[in-house]
């Protein structure tokens, strides 16, 4: 079993920026990648990017050239660098990290963007 914690979220502004951070309670080289997904209320969870064991990094179009993904090894937490954020970023997100093809989810947390 894998435990995920996720922490960060929170009010902002548009324009502004917001880092999440997901503890794993493993280390993180065990997994084989973690990445970070968002629910807007009524609407289907979506993707945002993904960090493999090598480093390999992948954006969803919505969220590249404005959302960063990396870790920190030492840590076991993968962090979500939000910049330029606008209100339909508004959402809960969520952490997932797969091994030996299971999949481990966070409990969420909520990123508020107002106008």
């Amino acid at each position: 079993q894998v435990q995920l914690v996720e922490s960060g979220g929170g009010l902002v502004q548009a324009g502004g920026s917001l880092r999440l951070s997901c503890a794993a309670s493993t280390n993180a080289f065990s997994l084989d990648a973690m990445g970070w997904y968002r629910q807007a209320p009524g609407k289907q969870r979506e993707w945002l990017a993904t960090l493999a064991r090598s480093g390999f990094t992948n954006y969803a179009d919505s969220v590249k050239g404005r959302f960063s993904i990396s870790r920190d090894n030492a840590k076991n937490t993968v962090y979500l660098q939000m910049n330029s954020l606008k209100p339909e970023d508004t959402a809960v997100y969520y952490c997932k990290a797969n091994r030996w093809a299971a999949d481990y989810w966070g409990q969420g947390t909520q990123v508020t963007v107002s106008s």
